[in-house]
């Protein structure tokens, strides 16, 4: 559903992205993990093109190319991204978020029933329907996030560190949600986290992104099993 052939990013004279490559299948899991600075955020802002690939990338999803598109076309073919850091609007309340979230939508006759999926997934943020986004603990704003992001109907999500700022308890929690919606509903993931055992235990397939670079790849189940990862991201000797 996704490839990414070559994807080079420059800040300036900084080269942060040096010709990456990466493959996620339609309706798998895919993760990208790798310590601060790696470029994983990078990398999923450039797909998102919120930053611009440099000359020479090309991003392919669902067989057209979005290299470089306008963010709000690619969001409108149904590629999302739930950004680090939540970034859910305060001000507003939990159904309002929801409802930004259906914006670009032309079947608005569909709304109830989405946001009641939403809510059976996720039945806290229908408990604080009415309650401001910013009043929400870390874990349900994330919640929050990925269901705006779910009202979009997309085919694909671009998840972008989940478990940060959330507490340990609501961490699996989060992850299995991740899970259901994929198999449930069939949406392709790709997931960015520093958490490497939480996102290894429910990918099907792994990048390892270090300084720009993928360094190693392969099933999950491998890379979870790898003695160089296992040292490096989960924190075995």
């Amino acid at each position: 559903m996704l490839k990414v052939e070559n994807l080079i990013v420059n800040y300036g004279a900084i080269n942060a992205i040096r010709g990456l490559s990466i493959h996620v299948p339609e309706k798998s899991i895919v993760t990208l993990i790798g310590a601060n600075g790696a470029g994983k955020t990078t990398t999923l802002r450039a797909i998102s093109s919120i930053i611009k690939a440099s000359e020479g990338t090309k991003i392919m999803y669902d067989g057209k190319d979005i290299t470089n598109l306008p963010p709000h076309k690619i969001v409108a073919q149904g590629l999302c991204q739930v950004p680090e850091g939540r970034l859910i609007f305060a001000n507003l309340t939990v159904k309002e978020n929801l409802e930004m979230g259906a914006y670009l939508r032309k079947d608005k006759e569909n709304f109830k029933k989405d946001q009641d999926f939403i809510f059976n997934i996720f039945p806290r943020l229908l408990e604080r329907i009415k309650q401001p986004g910013g009043t929400l603990s870390g874990g349900e704003q994330q919640m929050l996030a990925i269901s705006r992001a779910l009202m979009s109907k997309p085919k694909m999500l671009l998840l972008d560190e989940p478990s940060l700022g959330i507490a340990p308890i609501l961490v699996k929690t989060i992850f299995g949600k991740i899970v259901e919606i994929n198999k449930t509903l069939g949406v392709t993931i790709l997931l960015v986290e520093q958490n490497a055992h939480q996102a290894l235990s429910i990918a099907d397939y792994g990048y390892v992104l270090e300084t720009g670079n993928i360094i190693l790849e392969g099933p999950a189940k491998d890379l979870a099993n790898n003695a160089e990862v296992r040292k490096a991201y989960l924190g075995e000797t």
